[in-house]
Order: C-alpha cells, then sequence, then structure tokens
C-alpha cells in the first residue's frame, strides 16, 4: 500500500528475478467510476480503496498477501489501516490486528459531516459501497 496526499494506491506484488510482477491492483481514482466524487486522499477513500482491490485480488484468484506499507508512519486509524480494513472486509485474507482500524464512523466520514455543513459523504460512502458489492457478488 502506498498513499500521497491525494491518493491511495494498493498492489499485489511478487517479487520476480528480472523484478516484481504485479497481479493486481487498486487506485483511489478507481472509486469515480462507481459514483463517488469526494476527495481520493481521504480515510473513507481509502477504505473504499482498500475494498475494491479486495474483491478484484479474490476474482483474480489470489486469497492472500502480506501487508507493506514501505515508510508510511503506523499510527492506529490512519489511511493505510483504513485501507486494509477494506481489503480484510473484502474477504482477501491478510494477516492483521484489528485494533489498528479507525472507527467505522470515521470510515464512513461522519466527523466529516459534523463540521462541513452539506457534506454527504456518509451517504456517498454508503451508495459507493454497495456498487462495489454488486459488481463482485
Amino acid at each position: 500500500m502506498r498513499k500521497s496526499t491525494r491518493h491511495m494506491q494498493l498492489q499485489l506484488v511478487i517479487p520476480e528475478a528480472k523484478g516484481d510482477v504485479t497481479l493486481s491492483s487498486a487506485i483511489s481514482t478507481e472509486l469515480g467510476k462507481y459514483g463517488y466524487e469526494g476527495a481520493t486522499g481521504n480515510t473513507t477513500a481509502a477504505y473504499l480503496t482498500g475494498l475494491l482491490f479486495g474483491y478484484k485480488a479474490l476474482e483474480e484468484g489470489y486469497e492472500s498477501g502480506v501487508l507493506d506499507m514501505g515508510l508510511q508512519a503506523s499510527s492506529p486509524g490512519c489511511r493505510v489501516y483504513a485501507a486494509l480494513k477494506g481489503v480484510v472486509d473484502a474477504g482477501f485474507d491478510v494477516p492483521h490486528n484489528s485494533s489498528v482500524f479507525p472507527s467505522d464512523e470515521r470510515i464512513r466520514g461522519e466527523h466529516v459531516a459534523e463540521y462541513m455543513e452539506g457534506s454527504n459523504l456518509p451517504e456517498m460512502f454508503e451508495a459507493v459501497k454497495e456498487k462495489i458489492l454488486a459488481e463482485f457478488s
């Protein structure tokens, strides 16, 4: 998993002698095709990207992997762990301790809706999640 200020990218990669091979991937900009109109670098987008990645990897025949977060700071509730929760919720097996996951309220974007009048992030989250589930069920 790699994050930037604007995006979240997940890849299932295996090392080969000639170079790494990417088996499956998802990036937060893909969420637009599911109706997501919010920022693609936030916790909500990270979770949804993880969910999308998990379903894509499973559909391609892969069942498990190990989290590599590179040089990202490891702090409970961070975006990387939101993406990991999405991957795990999709049914993809990754060793983890669920105590590091952000709260469901934070993942849905309720913390944004509290201070940002007119924010529909929680509703958009549910709609996009349903579209992703519908595509892969």
